[in-house]
């Protein structure tokens, strides 16, 4: 008989160990033997085998007690008594010689039993193992140092370990990159998690979010300076050699513990933090392969941890981008009370390309900008920039909203030709790759709001419409037409004009407050116009805001979101004067005395005779060189604004005269005398303006 050649997951080196196989009669002699039941057990063929004779099942019986254990001796190589498990298993019966009756055969099938010591060995080899495929499956899934660090302590404590601790550098923490350590008194080090079982006594220990007092300089320390761990059977040991004010040893090490494991999270050549494990209740103390196998799962936390840090360094840079990119949260000005609100996705690891953006226009008017440029990180908040930058560029040039999508556009299409050649020429192409699409298919909202006449003008790219919140009534979306998004080219946008009465609120929104994983945009944007409908009249623009968010954003956010709101305000009929004269040279004069006679009404005589200028030589030029008829307008609030209004669509250039010219003056008169001065084009034709300051707002 073949012995079998499998040996069991409890062999343990240095004993005899493998099962061994036994043929006997009813009366105990061996009939067939395995090799390995010669050296486990005293019996030879056609002997009886004494040591399994007592324990043959009683005539009549099918099977003896299986797993019955016994001893036998000289079974390992020293010579000691080993612990036997036999199986007994009833085979066919047999004719017996010379046509007796059918004798009865029983198959022994004989085990070593497993020693104490072999039991505990094998008990902790499953525990390293389990906690070797534990580190390898979940170490290194998450960016969040925290998570990390809480993820670790809980693998290494119940089963190997009764505590553990995880210190990082605070530098680390912070994402920034550590310096290299020259002792361990210059590493500082703050407690980020802590797992312990019942047992344990650890009231005095460090608390999480504590820093570490330092540690001075020793032999006991120093080969965590090196990335190798520090092994310590004897915590009496680590207590003399700490080196640290006895008061403070218990902050460093737990009442109870007999032995412990410091492991450094070591990469790159840095320090990043320190994990550390103790053992009170487990009775074996660590040994060199419980610290090769710290190290091994050391070594997989530091990369997680590296890892972490350069997330944590970018997030925080996007984070201050993003910040510094956005205008004030709260602004008022004549034409509007106004409160935007930015929230990245998944609680703030998302910052993305999402922006709002309040514009001051000439002649008090304003400009609402929302956009939502694709994806996040850092690349998507660089393109918001390049995006945000254009648009208060082309604004400047007071262009209608259409017109200056359609610029916009042009500058996005521009930016992809930009990265594609970028792209062709780089090293490292995949970095071009990642920034392309955070251009193309970005969207933009634009609209101008004007508070002399109450109108609004807004044009789309791919981006939804505004809510509209009259002061009486149900909210509801505009019907601006919505365009392609940014970097399709060749298509014009449709500018949409309505009027918005005083007290009126606009919400402007990217798509990320209303859509969600599971759910529809259309039943986002339904939740939006509720929320807004069921909040109390008059409430606060900062509270609406947070309502708003609350209410409406979805629990778990795919994507960063903005809101802006704009309480709509009207400029009094008693702030604006009007005129409008015939393309004769002979009403200039005119013009100057209704100047001046509004001036004097508003009680602003000191500004009338710089006004009276101003006014004379655009309305002059006009009649000249526009005809009529020609529009004269003075507005009052914090500043006071002269218009010009003629049908010429021409650009007016400033342009400085000759001694012997005689004209070609006025327009750089009128720029020297007042504070700010442009042209903007309308349907009609164009309207040169200026702006001095009053002082302060209006009584």
């Amino acid at each position: 008989m073949r012995e079998p050649e499998h040996r069991g997951p409890g062999t343990a080196s240095g004993s005899v160990s493998g099962t061994a196989a036994v043929v006997l009669d009813g009366d105990g002699v061996v009939i067939a033997r395995s090799e390995r039941a010669a050296t486990l057990l005293e019996c030879s063929p056609g002997r009886t085998c004494a040591p399994l004779l007592g324990m043959l099942p009683r005539a009549g019986t099918d099977a003896g007690p299986a797993g019955h254990l016994m001893t036998a001796p000289g079974v390992d190589h020293a010579g000691r008594q080993v612990p036997l498990v036999c199986t007994f298993v009833r085979l066919a019966a047999a004719h017996a010689p010379g046509g007796a009756g059918a004798a009865t055969q029983w198959l022994v099938l004989v085990t070593p039993a497993e020693t104490a010591e072999e039991a505990a060995e094998r008990d902790a080899q499953r525990r390293r193992t389990g906690l070797s495929q534990a580190a390898a499956a979940g170490i290194g899934t998450s960016l969040d140092m925290i998570e990390l660090a809480g993820t670790l302590v809980n693998l290494l404590v119940p089963d190997f370990a009764d505590l553990a601790t995880v210190d990082i550098a605070e530098n680390v923490l912070v994402g920034d990159e550590p310096p290299h350590f020259r002792t361990s008194g210059d590493v500082r080090l703050r407690r980020t998690a802590a797992a312990q079982s019942p047992e344990i006594s650890a009231e005095d220990l460090l608390a999480v979010g504590e820093a570490l007092p330092p540690v001075t300089d020793s032999t006991l320390m120093r080969p965590l300076m090196e990335g190798l761990p520090v092994l310590v059977p004897d915590v009496a040991v680590l207590r003399a050699a700490l080196g640290v004010d006895p008061k403070a040893l218990p902050l460093f090490v737990p009442s109870g513990a007999h032995s412990s494991i410091a492991m450094p999270l070591y990469a790159r050549g840095l320090i990043l933090g320190c994990v550390t494990v103790w053992r009170s209740q487990l009775p074996s103390a660590f040994g060199e392969e419980d610290a090769a196998l710290l190290k091994d799962v050391a070594s997989r936390a530091a990369l997680g941890v590296d890892n972490a840090r350069r997330y944590t360094k970018e997030h925080r840079s996007v984070v201050t981008l993003q910040r510094s990119l956005l205008p004030r949260s709260a602004l008022d000005s004549a034409a509007a009370e106004t409160v935007g609100v930015y929230q990245p996705a998944g609680g703030g690891s998302g910052v993305g390309g999402d922006w709002f953006d309040v514009i001051p226009l000439p002649s008090l008017r304003v400009a609402f900008v929302v956009g939502d440029v694709v994806g996040h990180g850092l690349d998507a908040t660089a393109a918001m920039a390049r995006l945000r930058t254009a648009v208060q560029t082309l604004a400047d040039l007071d262009l209608d909203p259409g017109e200056l999508l359609t610029h916009l556009d042009d500058l996005v299409l521009g930016f992809s030709e930009e990265q594609m050649n970028s792209e062709s020429h780089a090293e490292h192409p995949g970095r071009s790759e990642r920034s392309e699409p955070a251009v193309l298919g970005a969207t933009c909202l634009y609209a101008v709001y004007d508070p002399v006449t109450g109108q609004c003008a807004a044009a789309a790219a791919g981006h939804p419409p505004p809510v509209l919140l009259p002061p009486e009534g149900e909210p509801l979306f505009l019907r601006v037409t919505p365009g392609p998004p940014l970097g399709v080219g060749g298509v014009p946008f449709e500018v949409t004009e309505f009027g918005v009465r005083p007290g009126s609120m606009l919400a402007f929104f990217t798509d990320g407050l209303v859509e969600s994983r599971s759910g529809d945009i259309e039943e986002g944007m339904e939740r939006l116009r509720g929320s807004f409908a069921g909040a109390a009249p008059g409430l606060p623009l900062d509270e609406l805001s947070r309502a708003v968010f609350d209410g409406v954003r979805p629990q778990e956010s795919v994507d960063d979101a903005a809101l802006l709101l704009a309480r709509i305000h009207a400029l009094p009929p008693d702030q604006v004067a009007e005129w409008e004269l015939d393309a004769d040279l002979s009403l200039v004069a005119r013009a100057r005395e209704l100047v001046v006679g509004q001036l004097s009404e508003w009680q602003l005589d000191e500004l009338g005779f710089v006004t009276e200028l101003v006014a004379s030589e655009l309305v002059t030029n006009a009649i000249r060189y526009a005809g009529g008829p020609v529009g004269l307008r003075l507005i009052r609030d914090r500043v006071l604004v002269c218009e010009v209004s003629d049908p010429s669509s021409t650009q007016p250039r400033l342009r400085r005269a000759r001694e012997t010219d005689e004209g070609g003056r006025g327009l750089f008169l009128v720029a020297q005398l007042a504070d700010r001065w442009g042209c903007r084009f309308t349907g009609t034709g164009k309207t040169i303006w200026t702006e001095q300051p009053i002082g302060g707002p209006p009584a």
